[in-house]
C-alpha cells in the first residue's frame, strides 16, 4: 500500500490530523509507526467505545500501523471513577476487552497494556513530572476537557496530574501517533508542544469524530466547532442518549425511534451520525424499508447516497429510524452473545452491579 493510499485510509478515522505533513513525514520514515488509543474503563460500553473505537482501529491496523490499546487503569484512579476502587476499575477494563473481541476488532494483533504494568518504573514518574514542571496550571486545568470535566469544575490534585500522565504515556510507550478523540484534543496538543523539548518526538494526532448523543442538541450548547462536537457527545451519565452494547432489541428500537433525527437535515442529526460512523463502514449497505405508497424500500451502497435521499425528502425520518435500528442491533448482537455464558457472564454482572460515579 503506498503513502497516499494509508494517508487516505487514516483520514476515514481522523476528523482532524494534526498534520497530514507529519504524518507523511512519519510514514516516509516508518513502515510501522506506533499508534495508540486509550480508555478509562468506567461503567457499561457504548457503541461510540464499542463498534466505532473497533471500526476505526481496524482500520488503523489496515493503514499498516501497530496499534496499542492503553488501558488507563490509574488515570480512572486518578479520576475517581467507580469510587476510586481500582479493583472495581480492572474488572471493568476486562470487561471492555471481551466487548471488543465480540464487536470485531482484531484484538489478536492488538496490543493492550495497563498503566498498573508501568507505574512501578522511575524512569515514567520522572516524565509525568518533566510535563508537570513544564506546564502551569492553567494550562492543566483547560485539559480537564479530556476527563469529561470542565474548566469550572473543582479539580482534585489528582486530576490536575492526570493530563500530565496522559503525555507522559505517549512519551513513554514511544508513541508515533496518538488515534484519540476529539474530546481528547488538548492534552494532545499539549504533548506535541512539549515533546521536541523534553527530548521525545512530536506526536501525530489522529483525532476521530466524538458520535452524538440521541436527544436533542441543548440550548445552551456552545458554538465554537470543537467544544461543540464534545458537548453533543454521548454520555454514560444519560442512558437514553447511547446504545450500550448490552441493550436488548427491544431498548434499541425504543432509543432509536425516540431519537432526534430533523428531517431533511443531515446536520447534527444522531440517527444519520450512525449510518456514517458505524452502518456504511461496518455493513457497506442500508435498505430503507418505505411503505409501498411512498414508493417502496431503498438501497444505499454510500453515505452520501443516503444523506442526498434524505435531504430531498425521499427517506422519511421513521423509516431511517426503522432501518438504523435493525443494523445497529445487527452488529450489537453478537456481544450479548457473548456476554450470556461464561467468564464474559460474570464479567458483565459485576460491572453492572457497580456504582458508577463521575
Amino acid at each position: 500500500m503506498d503513502i497516499t493510499t494509508r494517508i487516505n485510509l487514516i483520514k476515514e478515522v481522523g476528523e482532524e490530523i494534526l498534520t497530514e505533513d507529519d504524518l507523511r513525514a512519519l510514514l516516509e520514515a516508518k513502515q510501522k509507526p506506533l499508534a495508540y488509543d486509550g480508555f478509562e474503563p468506567s461503567g457499561r460500553i457504548h457503541i461510540a467505545q464499542g463498534l466505532m473505537r473497533a471500526i476505526n482501529v481496524n482500520k488503523m491496523l489496515k493503514a499498516g500501523c501497530k496499534f496499542m490499546m492503553w488501558v488507563a487503569d490509574w488515570h480512572a484512579l486518578a479520576n475517581n471513577k467507580m469510587g476510586g476502587d481500582i479493583d472495581k476499575i480492572r474488572t471493568t477494563g476486562e470487561y471492555f476487552i471481551e466487548v471488543w473481541k465480540a464487536c470485531g476488532m482484531d484484538t489478536e494483533t492488538v496490543k493492550f497494556v495497563w498503566c498498573n504494568d508501568i507505574v512501578s518504573d522511575p524512569a515514567y514518574w520522572m516524565k509525568v513530572l518533566q510535563v508537570a514542571r513544564s506546564a502551569t496550571i492553567q494550562r492543566l486545568v483547560r485539559c480537564s476537557q479530556i476527563m469529561g470535566r470542565k474548566d469550572s469544575d473543582a479539580l482534585s490534585g489528582a486530576q490536575l496530574m492526570y493530563p500530565c500522565m496522559q503525555a507522559a504515556d505517549m512519551f513513554h510507550m514511544n508513541v508515533d501517533i496518538a488515534q484519540l478523540g476529539m474530546d481528547q484534543r488538548k492534552v494532545n496538543v499539549l504533548a506535541r508542544e512539549l515533546g521536541p523539548s523534553l527530548g521525545y518526538g512530536k506526536v501525530v494526532a489522529v483525532h476521530h469524530h466524538m458520535l452524538m448523543g440521541l436527544l436533542p442538541p441543548a440550548k445552551d450548547a456552545v458554538a465554537e466547532s470543537i467544544e461543540r462536537s464534545v458537548a453533543l457527545k454521548m454520555s454514560k451519565s444519560v442512558p437514553d442518549a447511547s446504545i450500550f452494547m448490552d441493550d436488548s432489541p427491544e431498548e434499541i428500537a425504543r432509543k432509536i425511534q425516540q431519537a432526534y433525527c430533523p428531517a431533511n437535515s443531515a446536520h447534527e442529526n444522531p440517527v444519520m451520525e450512525y449510518c456514517k460512523y458505524i452502518i456504511f463502514p461496518r455493513v457497506g449497505a442500508l435498505t430503507v424499508k418505505r411503505p409501498l405508497k411512498y414508493g417502496g424500500p431503498l438501497e444505499f451502497s454510500d453515505f452520501a447516497g443516503l444523506q442526498k435521499a434524505f435531504e430531498k425528502g425521499d427517506v422519511h425520518p421513521m423509516d431511517l429510524k426503522s432501518a438504523v435500528a435493525e443494523e445497529i442491533n445487527n452488529l450489537v448482537d453478537p456481544v450479548r452473545r457473548h456476554f450470556e455464558k461464561g467468564k464474559a457472564r460474570k464479567l458483565l454482572d459485576q460491572v453492572n452491579s457497580f456504582k458508577v460515579t463521575r
